[in-house]
């Protein structure tokens, strides 16, 4: 999976934030509180997303209702993998990640590794 873009970034967290499918003009008339952007510009980069498999659309009225197919979560894991994927090392990429990482960060990944290991014992 691609990283996206800062557009995309930014519609993305808004629907992930809202928790609920919504229409472009209530994504434009947030991302307008912020910085000038015009409607069709949010609507081409949503039906982007749409094409890129990152958003689904129901059509509610004349206008499409936009949800994100995955979570945050998700996405981040996705980019994880494939940096992981990429690298002729991985250990040593965990490693060297993990070294960058701040104490809370260490106990949510052990945190997420126990969790992890209790699914995998179930």
């Amino acid at each position: 999976m691609r990283p996206l873009g800062e557009l995309e970034a930014q519609i993305m967290n808004r629907l992930w934030t809202w928790g609920r499918p919504a229409p472009a003009r209530d994504i434009h008339a947030d991302l307008n509180r912020t910085r000038p952007i015009a409607y069709s510009t949010v609507k081409t980069v949503a039906e982007i997303l749409f094409r890129k498999g990152m958003l689904q659309r129901e059509k509610q009225g004349r206008a499409w209702q936009y949800e994100p197919t995955c979570s945050r979560q998700q996405y981040t894991a996705s980019l994880m993998q494939d940096a992981l994927g990429d690298n002729p090392d991985p250990a040593g990429a965990l490693l060297s990640f993990v070294e960058q990482m701040s104490a809370s960060e260490v106990e949510a990944l052990r945190s997420a590794l126990r969790a992890a290991k209790r699914r995998g014992e179930a």
